[in-house]
């Protein structure tokens, strides 16, 4: 039996540009959301997680939680947490920092380099694969559960389609 997966893409030519995409993703989201996001090294992960915190109220900077590996965030009655698994060498490592206390429904998780947690991270409910091409970005949003496929072709692809 296969899963269905939906898809939706979008185009981002400027930081700006990518920033408001993830703000309209972000007010997509809803608590329990498991986010993967994909790219090479500066492909504008952190940029588009900085979108998506701004559709929760945060006005700060965002930095990659590349050393630390989470960052949370408390804004209003939402929390969100902001991984950066790049440095991680053994999944194990997420283990003794206790990570699957962090995959709790009143939370939305947001993980940049998910590959490195293989079998220890939950499984995502939308994937985001960014691919830079010169100043271009290509966005892949692929709705992985039902409740990711309704974030993908539901609210997000109306918000899309509307130009917000």
């Amino acid at each position: 039996m296969q899963t269905s997966i939906t898809e939706l893409v979008g185009v981002a030519d400027t930081e700006a540009s990518l920033v408001a995409l993830g703000n309209e993703f972000g007010m997509a989201l809803k608590s329990g959301v498991v986010v993967y996001l994909q790219g090479d090294l500066g492909a504008g992960k952190t940029t588009f997680c900085r979108g998506v915190l701004q559709a929760f109220g945060h006005s700060g900077s965002v930095k990659s939680p590349t050393y630390t590996l989470v960052e949370p965030y408390e804004l209003g009655k939402q929390v969100l947490y902001h991984f950066d698994l790049y440095r991680v060498a053994d999944p194990e490592e997420l283990e003794f920092m206790g990570i699957r206390e962090y995959f709790v429904p009143e939370a939305i998780c947001l993980l940049e380099w998910p590959e490195k947690g293989k079998g220890v991270i939950a499984e995502p409910d939308v994937e985001l694969i960014i691919e830079k091409h010169k100043r271009i970005r290509r966005l892949r949003f692929l709705g992985r559960t039902e409740r990711g496929r309704s974030i993908v072709k539901g609210e997000f692809s109306k918000r899309m389609s509307k130009g917000e």
